[in-house]
């Protein structure tokens, strides 16, 4: 076996004029693709040497037929040299910094070594166009410079003086050009950062045209039997077809103005030929008017090569729909439409222990008609790799599963259904973060919408207002134990950015769990039993007290059986005011929290105890117990608290924002007595008599005055209005929970 292979470094450089070459197979002379009998013109853009996409055809270059052969490029002799939209600011850059006649950097050597350091310091910085710009003569042999103007998107020209002092632009020609940048030796490229070695700064100025592969621009077959060609090829055709004209007319010695003419056309086309959407360029286009999409616009963009083929691929094993609210599923679980299940499949290994099992499998077929029907199969592979379609009969044909199921055998592989258990990875973009994808374990479930949990919302940043989500389906038993092992919901709980839970309780959930565990409540026994029915909880205990032979259990008590049993820790819920003195266990507000051996003793459960992004009793939880026991602790906390939401009711209307005569008579002072205030500041900001605060500027001490004034008066109003109103209000609960606002 080859030892591995390390990568050291990797050196981007220009093709060479002479490495074009190399890597052709064919010089390509005519623009003609077919000829009558719809055969490759030898020597033109479809040359059987570059390639074969036609069916019956061999390559002349490698012998492979159409979708064996790679493609192999050609290349075109440009008649004269033209500039590559790509390199013109490069191109810029060295005109500007290098001497017109002798090609050396326009610093002495004692100004390059104060700007980059001694030689042997070489590659940590570089000089730049900055620090040569104001050089207007050559400290090597004298020569006076001229300035260099630039117009897109390839004029270059040299901005002369005449006899009477006008200034007069001189052109550029790409052959001029090509010939200064030959002269700038490796030693000073090295100095600007750039390696001479593999990358020439003349290379930039094209001589000799790459003509890529005839795959890589295959012509289509249309309807009435006529080809229609790739966009590269136009472009190619055109290249030639003025190139030819270029040659033809140099041969027969044409004026000096015919040949600029046809220099600048065939740049035109080159130029579009590499990028369609170059500024001050008009683009080439269709006989339709439609723009051609030439090499850059492949490329760039979201639909180009990088984000839409190679970051942004589609698959197959995946399925994407709307997603709705299900809190009666673990976090863990997600719930997938059997319309998917069916679809959806995963390969399993026959082997002589499950066998039997597989050939039931086999003999349900594609077809699974409901949840409590057993799991199907879609497809079979035999070990020649041939893929075997299961179907099932109808009145006509009798189908052939039982045909397969027979035949199976161990080495076979059967494509199953989703079935209750499966690993699968569940995705919503934008995939911002690790957690916007996690592993869920499968639950089939009726409907045509994925299922999900709302606590697991938080780090998907999802919502149920039509929000829509991806689920992938791993295809080895490798990925299958990574995702598991990685990428679960429960390894994710806690956050890489901030360290604590981002899943967690999230609206309904607080608002519930506030409700049952806030001042104290006595439940039956089978209230109680109604609130923890779902939850993973053995027995009620003993009763908090038996009143007239009957027994009742605390609201306290109900949360403390989803506690773990050894629980201790004490901290201060949404709720607190931050009292100048602490009454712990006879706070007002219920607001100090203690848990004793797995027991709520006081305080009330808000979003500070088990919220996504604060939860102290999750993160601890996940600290003492770690995140399975986390995880089956949120699964427990919703239920109990969507319980506890429904004994309870919870709505929200217009009138909950009533107040009274009074109430709305101290607002309407407080606010007066802000809006005094506010006028009074911008009075003496008006006078100049406001000391500006450190580091501020007066308009901002002002606005930053004005602002902590209407902020105060707006807390104070709000204080108002929650006395009148307390918790039978359904606004002030969400508010004091921290369920929302």
């Amino acid at each position: 076996m080859p030892s591995p292979k390390r990568i050291g470094k990797i050196e981007f450089g220009l093709l060479s004029p002479k490495e074009i070459r190399q890597m052709s197979v064919k010089k390509i002379v005519w623009a003609d693709t077919y000829d009558d009998d719809g055969f490759p013109y030898p020597q033109g853009l479809m040359d059987l040497h570059l390639g074969v996409i036609d069916p019956g055809l061999r390559c002349k270059t490698c012998s492979q037929k159409a979708g064996e052969c790679p493609g192999h490029f050609g290349h075109i002799d440009l008649a004269k040299p033209v500039i590559h939209v790509g390199y013109t600011r490069l191109i810029r850059k060295l005109l500007r910094v290098t001497c017109r006649e002798c090609g050396r950097l326009l610093l002495s050597d004692e100004e390059i070594e104060k700007i980059i350091g001694p030689e042997e310091e070489m590659g940590s910085d570089s000089v730049s166009e900055k620090d040569v710009k104001k050089e207007r003569i050559c400290p090597h042999c004298g020569e006076q410079q001229l300035k260099i103007n630039f117009e897109k998107p390839t004029t270059f020209a040299e901005i002369t003086t005449d006899e009477r002092g006008k200034k007069v632009e001189n052109k550029l020609t790409p052959a001029d050009i090509r010939a200064r940048l030959e002269k700038i030796p490796d030693d000073d490229l090295q100095k600007l950062g750039i390696v001479g070695r593999v990358a020439r700064p003349e290379w930039t100025i094209m001589t000799v045209l790459p003509v890529p592969p005839v795959t890589m621009r295959p012509s289509i077959i249309l309807e009435n039997g006529q080809r229609s060609e790739d966009d590269l090829t136009h472009k190619l055709v055109d290249i030639i077809r003025i190139n030819q004209r270029f040659k033809e007319n140099q041969d027969a010695g044409a004026p000096q103005l015919i040949i600029e003419d046809l220099w600048e056309l065939l740049q035109y086309h080159v130029t579009t030929y590499i990028d369609n959407e170059v500024a001050g360029c008009p683009p080439a286009r269709h006989r339709s008017g439609r723009p051609l999409k030439t090499l850059s616009q492949r490329l760039k963009g979201k639909d180009g090569r990088f984000r839409g083929s190679l970051s942004g691929k589609r698959v197959n094993f995946s399925s994407r729909t709307v997603i709705s609210p299900d809190p009666n599923l673990s976090v863990s679980e997600v719930g997938i439409p059997l319309k998917i299940a069916n679809e959806m499949t995963i390969p399993v290994q026959v082997t002589i222990f499950n066998i039997d099992e597989l050939r039931r499998i086999v003999r349900v077929g594609p077809d699974r008609p409901d949840l409590k029907s057993p799991c199907g199969a879609n497809y079979v592979i035999r070990p020649d790799k041939r893929r075997i379609r299961l179907v099932k009969g109808t009145g006509t044909d009798d189908g052939n599963l039982d045909f397969v199921a027979d035949q199976l055998e161990v080495g076979w592989i059967v494509e199953r259904h989703l079935r209750d258990g499966d690993i699968v990875l569940f995705n919503r973009q934008p995939s911002l973060h690790r957690m916007s994808i996690m592993a869920h374990w499968v639950r089939l479930m009726d409907g045509k919408t994925f299922r999900l949990n709302p606590s697991v919302c938080p780090p998907y940043n999802a919502d149920f207002d039509g929000d829509e989500m991806n689920l992938h389906i791993p295809q080895t038993e490798e990925a299958r134990v990574e995702a598991a092992m990685l990428a679960a919901v429960h390894e994710n709980i806690l956050s890489p950015r901030f360290g604590g839970p981002i899943i967690g309780g999230i609206h309904d959930h607080i608002s519930g769990i506030f409700l049952l565990t806030h001042t104290i409540r006595w439940f039956t026994k089978e209230e109680a039993i109604d609130l923890i029915k779902n939850n993973q909880v053995d027995r009620l205990g003993e009763p908090g007290k038996v009143e007239n032979g009957k027994q009742y259990w605390s609201n306290k008590q109900i949360f403390s059986k989803i506690l773990p049993g050894d629980l201790n820790m004490v901290f201060r819920a949404s709720s607190c005011i931050g009292c100048d003195e602490c009454k712990r266990v006879d706070c007002e507000r219920d607001a100090y929290v203690q848990i004793i051996d797995g027991e709520l003793m006081s305080g009330v459960i808000d979003k500070k105890a088990v919220g996504a992004f604060d939860g102290a009793i999750l993160h601890r939880i996940i600290r003492q117990y770690g995140f399975e026991r986390a995880a089956h602790f949120i699964d427990d906390m919703t239920r109990l608290s969507i319980r506890a939401i429904m004994h309870d009711g919870f709505t929200f209307a217009i009138d909950d924002e009533d107040l009274s005569k009074s109430d709305y008579g101290q607002i309407r002072e407080v606010l007066g007595r802000a809006a005094q205030d506010v006028e009074r500041r911008i009075q003496i900001f008006e006078d100049g008599q406001l000391e500006p605060m450190p580091g501020r500027t007066p308009e901002e001490t002002l606005e930053m005055q004005i602002m902590q004034v209407l902020g105060k008066a707006r807390d104070n109003t709000g204080d108002i209005a929650g006395r009148h109103l307390g918790l039978s209000n359904s606004a002030v609960v969400m508010a004091v929970s921290g369920a929302r606002g």
